[in-house]
């Protein structure tokens, strides 16, 4: 028996096959834990029963797609927390950091695309739970690669990290998608959109309290076990399709139309391929990469803007821009609620608007000279309220409203792979305007300014080419 599994005895060739055929079953087993399961009998309960039931899970489901949600920015924005740390101990250097925050960034925005795609075949508890799960265990094995290893290999880790962290957006769009109609799914789009926030808060919040009473290690470990805990509570709490569970599907539940209609006969993927080169949903995903242009650069170049061309010192600089998330998240949990209520589910017009919003608080904000604190402050929250429902409509609804409710996964990977392209190269343009504006050591934004503008115009304009081209289609 020893003899014959003498590795001298084994040919390339053999050792070839045999690792193809190992590949291969992994891959078997891998697509069968994570594929949706099985349609099951619609089960005979009384309307009251169905409802309770139905009701009784949604609840659930929403709960713990938003808060699980919150959880993956913990294991994804705390490497903004331990830089100071990191660097007064000497772990990385600045450049370092830069291109492992970049290598994670780019292929997060890669993943929302395939995770979005593979979302629309799988269960989406196993695929959000599990991929929590592995962007824990990322983190926890994180100051280990950092202290001990060369800094490709932690390069790698976190570029890795994106890959898991990718699992969250989209799969949960989708999984909205198959829970609430189209006419309840703007309110709790939008209030799901906050999850981020909650996530933004426990991070900088607890992870910088626990790294400060211990040490930069603390600030992945600490992150890493809270969502490992997490991942194993969303495995139990998160839900597959209604009609795995012997649910009607939630348009005949509701008794409602979906306003997509859907040839069911036809492959789910050959209808991904449509979603994909439907020129719609390219249009919204380039106008919310344009949005992102004017949201990053403000995120991103806010603070250094208002010290270089309006004169503030950098505490009041930043006192001043704290507003803006606060006023974004009022506008991404009230975007959903408003399309729903006073435009009947159609989010065109309310898009224009705070497409019109965001430009008036830009040009606001450089017209207006000075340090006049209030009226900078009231562009900004103009600005930020107009960011934050755009990010509802333009970042995923709107992408997910044009197509069939099976296919929403892909569609609102598509529209988050174009957003983070363009929040990626925001940072390069603006850095490279700034760089040509620069006369000796002063800094001048005029350019870059003006670029974040006409993004935010174009970004306005696009979504009205898809609005003619659905009302020409009726």
């Amino acid at each position: 028996m020893i003899s014959t599994l003498d590795p001298k005895r084994i040919s390339s060739d053999n050792v070839i096959s045999v690792a193809r055929e190992t590949m291969r079953a992994l891959w078997r087993i891998c697509k069968d834990f994570f594929r949706t399961g099985e349609d099951k009998p619609v089960v005979a309960l009384p309307p009251d029963a169905l409802k309770r039931l139905y009701e009784r899970l949604r609840l659930r489901l929403f709960l713990s797609l938003t808060l699980g949600y919150g959880m993956y920015y913990c294991c994804r924005i705390n490497f903004s927390v331990v830089k100071g740390p990191m660097l007064d101990a000497g772990v990385l250097s600045p450049q370092e950091m830069g291109v492992a925050g970049s290598v994670m960034l780019w292929i997060y925005s890669v993943g929302k695309l395939a995770n979005g795609a593979i979302a629309d075949h799988a269960n989406i508890r196993r695929l959000i739970s599990m991929g929590l799960m592995a962007s824990a265990l990322v983190n926890i094995v994180a100051p280990i690669c950092i202290s001990t290893l060369p800094f490709f290999v932690f390069a790698f880790l976190w570029g890795l990290n994106g890959i898991f962290q990718s699992t969250g957006s989209a799969p949960c769009v989708a999984s909205l998608s198959q829970w609430f109609t189209w006419k309840e799914r703007g309110t709790r789009y939008g209030i799901w959109s906050i999850s981020h926030c909650i996530g933004e808060a426990i991070t900088f919040a607890l992870t910088a309290m626990l790294v400060s009473a211990t040490s930069w290690e603390a600030g992945f470990l600490g992150p890493g076990i809270l969502c490992l805990v997490s991942a194993v509570i969303l495995s139990k709490t998160l839900l597959d399709r209604p009609k795995t569970y012997g649910l009607p599907e939630v348009h005949e539940y509701k008794g409602e139309t979906p306003p997509v209609k859907d040839n069911t006969s036809v492959p789910t993927i050959k209808v991904q391929l449509e979603v994909l080169t439907n020129y719609k949903v390219w249009v919204l995903g380039v106008a919310s990469a344009l949005m992102y242009v004017a949201r990053y650069g403000i995120n991103n170049w806010g603070v250094l803007y208002l010290q270089v061309e309006k004169g503030y010192s950098l505490v009041e600089a930043g006192s001043l821009l704290s507003m803006y998330p606060v006023v974004a998240l009022a506008g991404s949990a009230l975007a959903g609620l408003i399309s729903d209520k006073w435009f009947n589910s159609t989010r065109n017009v309310p898009t224009l608007l705070c497409g019109v919003l965001l430009i008036l608080g830009l040009l606001g904000l450089e017209w207006i000279p000075g340090e006049a604190k209030v009226l900078h402050g009231v562009c900004l929250a103009v600005f930020g309220f107009a960011t934050g429902a755009l990010l509802v409509y333009l970042g995923g609804l709107m992408a997910i409203d044009i197509v069939p409710q099976r296919v929403a996964g892909v569609a609102a990977g598509l529209v988050g792979l174009l957003s983070y392209l363009g929040a990626g190269l925001q940072d390069l343009i603006s850095g490279f305007l700034l760089e040509q504006d620069k006369i000796g050591d002063q800094l001048s934004f005029e350019r870059t300014y003006n670029f974040w503008v006409i993004c935010a115009c174009l970004s306005a304009l696009l979504p009205i080419v898809v609005w003619m081209g659905r009302r020409q289609a009726r």
